[in-house]
């Protein structure tokens, strides 16, 4: 069963993480069905925008803390090099799809998993949107983008207050920062999402693919900035600091959902 739904309607590909029993916790499995996604939408000749959601009560939680844990028993840093490389793709397979993404974040993004919502092109947040890093209490460095694009969208000082000060990034916030474009009731925060990625898709496709080219800009740099963030996390994923942070982190979230197979 597939961890990402997919449908389709008015040129719109509508894309879910459908893992709401474990908050959308990212997993090797749910980040390939992301990208065989991406990759068919990529193909659609009929598709023209992209709009990009979650299933449950959060966005996405990030990785899988319970699973870190567990992989320990395994090999810790194979399993964080191959999580972070397949978010790491999936982060630049939305940057270079061709149509423009539209994302509706409706509740908790931590971690990596903002990378995927920084990727989007447009974003309409819930006011009960919230965005985390959290890597301070988990002892692994940042991933996601919390570097690699962050930086660039709202500024150094504000991704090192979010990194180094574990700030909560509110609603509000996020678009002061100009992580998202607007605040907008939970209730109709889909329909208004839905609503842009339908006008995107009613434009001239040439506008639209040339506008979110150009906007982009270096995919390399991106590309090769990612990919350092990939080598700290790994570098410190295994280490006495990450292994406490995680013990901690799970000790004190008690509700932390269990983990699945």
């Amino acid at each position: 069963m597939s961890l990402v739904r997919v449908t389709h309607a008015e040129g719109v590909a509508r894309i879910d993480l459908a893992r709401p029993g474990m908050q959308n916790a990212l997993v090797p499995v749910l980040l390939e069905d992301l990208l065989a996604a991406l990759a068919a939408v990529r193909g659609d000749a009929g598709c023209r925008a992209v709009l990009l959601g979650a299933e449950g009560s959060a966005f996405s939680i990030g990785g899988d803390m319970r699973r870190f844990r567990s992989e320990r028993e395994r090999d810790l840093r194979a399993y964080a090099h191959r999580l972070v490389g397949l978010l790491n793709d999936a982060i630049l397979a939305l940057v270079d799809l061709p149509q423009p993404v539209v994302a509706a974040v409706h509740g908790v993004v931590t971690g990596g998993s903002i990378g995927l919502v920084l990727a989007a092109d447009l974003v309409y947040v819930a006011p009960q949107a919230v965005f985390k890093a959290h890597y301070a209490t988990a002892g692994f460095g940042p991933d996601g983008g919390w570097t690699a694009l962050m930086t660039r969208i709202a500024g150094p000082r504000r991704a090192a207050a979010a990194l180094l000060l574990n700030r909560t990034v509110r609603a509000d916030d996020a678009v002061a920062w100009g992580l998202a474009n607007e605040v907008v009731p939970a209730e109709t925060l889909h329909d208004t999402a839905a609503a842009a990625a339908k006008r995107i898709a009613m434009s001239s496709t040439g506008t639209m693919r040339a506008a979110k080219q150009l906007l982009w800009g270096d995919r390399a740099r991106l590309a090769a900035d990612l990919e350092a963030e990939r080598r700290r996390f790994v570098d410190l994923v295994a280490g006495a600091e990450a292994v406490a942070g995680v013990d901690a982190f799970l000790q004190r979230f008690r509700d932390y959902p269990d983990a699945e197979d």
